[in-house]
């Protein structure tokens, strides 16, 4: 799964998330997740958590659960990473039109534009950029602590890292790994944006508006570019100080070091629907399909814009991680997209490592009884 520098405000010192394992009496009917759910607040310092599980068999039903004050079904909030599964997407679907090909290299797009310290974009191709296999540099590495992303201020003053500010500042270090290797870098879908929007003519933002938010009827997601503040209905975004472990909101912080790898504002109902419809093969054909959850490139860790997680009980789920200032989620689903469940919490630190594999696991490894799925 993706290193931590999935989280795109890269100064802050952050530690993920852990779930309890006691249930709550005072609700014997509610799912595994659901009982845990009061824990990461209690034990994890979340000010709130909230998650949406979605399952179509026998029949459709969803569940919403929250813990906390602040967080309602409908709010919008930063998705972060997750973001990467709609960019692979549409660059899926323009393979599958012939407007690319994956062994395509960077520089048949965007000619001259990768090149120094030992950086060529004429030995990338798209299909490493998509499985983070092209060695480049995590732009988001090189980020000063006083970025005002990082930092939560807001204002005039607060200039958008735009994303060609990105990529030079990944290529003024030399690559990070040999050409092959996985290794978790934001820079390779700033520039798979940059390649959608060459190929189209339009925004990356603008494709995946027509391609699948539309389509999908995902009214509650939006690409806010430098825009700092979040669409109405939205909770606040809180960070914690490593340190003295104050609560700072940080709601204004926009994600202007983000773009194509993880600027995007969306809410549980429509992430819960994105995942039941790519792993239903709504939005690729099977071949396409095929291809993007194909974890051959980056040796079993990724796959392209999303990754596989195996738990305890054998099953496997599929999704992606976002996490930048003020906001953590997480989302997961069976192969089939027939149970999908997304997990957020308000804040970008919790003090206990080991919450999103327990959830994950109460949520697709139990039945309501607590037993063996």
């Amino acid at each position: 799964m993706p290193t931590l520098r999935a989280m795109l405000a890269a100064p802050v010192v952050l530690t993920l998330l852990a779930l309890g394992t006691a249930s709550l009496p005072s609700e014997p009917h509610l799912t595994p997740a659901s009982s845990y759910l009061p824990r990461l607040v209690v034990e994890g310092d979340a000010p709130a958590a909230a998650f949406l599980s979605r399952h179509d068999s026998p029949a459709p039903r969803e569940t919403y659960r929250s813990a906390g004050p602040g967080i309602r079904p409908g709010d919008r909030f930063r998705a972060g990473s997750v973001t990467k599964t709609f960019v692979a997407t549409v660059v899926l679907q323009l393979a599958g039109e012939g407007a690319l090909q994956l062994s395509d290299t960077v520089d048949t797009h965007l000619p001259g534009l990768i090149r120094g310290h030992g950086n060529d974009g004429r030995r990338i191709t798209l299909r490493a950029l998509l499985t983070h296999t092209s060695g480049l540099y995590d732009y988001t590495e090189a980020l000063p602590p006083t970025d005002p992303a990082a930092t939560g201020a807001a204002g005039p003053s607060a200039q958008p890292l735009t994303p060609g500010t990105a990529v030079r500042t990944a290529l003024n270090r030399p690559p990070v790994s040999a050409p092959g290797t996985y290794a978790y870098s934001n820079t390779n879908y700033v520039l798979l944006g940059l390649v959608v929007q060459r190929v189209t003519g339009h925004p990356y933002s603008t494709e995946i508006q027509r391609r699948v938010l539309t389509p999908l009827r995902l009214t509650g997601t939006s690409f806010p570019g430098a825009r700092s503040t979040l669409p109405s209905p939205h909770s606040r975004g809180y960070h914690r100080s490593p340190g003295d472990g104050t609560l700072r909101d940080v709601t204004g912080a926009g994600p202007r070091t983000a773009g194509a790898a993880g600027e995007m504002v969306s809410t549980l109902a429509d992430l819960t629907r994105f995942y039941a419809a790519l792993l239903g093969g709504r939005l690729l054909p099977p071949a396409q399909l095929a291809t993007l959850l194909n974890t051959r490139t980056a040796h079993g860790m990724y796959a392209m814009g999303i990754y596989p997680q195996k738990l305890s009980c054998g099953t496997t789920v599929w999704g992606h991680n976002g996490h930048i200032t003020g906001s953590y989620v997480r989302a997961a689903a069976t192969r089939d997209g027939r149970h999908v469940f997304i997990f957020r919490a308000n804040t970008d630190m919790l003090s206990d490592p080991d919450l999103e594999a327990a959830l994950l696991e109460a949520e697709f490894c139990r039945v309501r009884t607590g037993g063996p799925a």
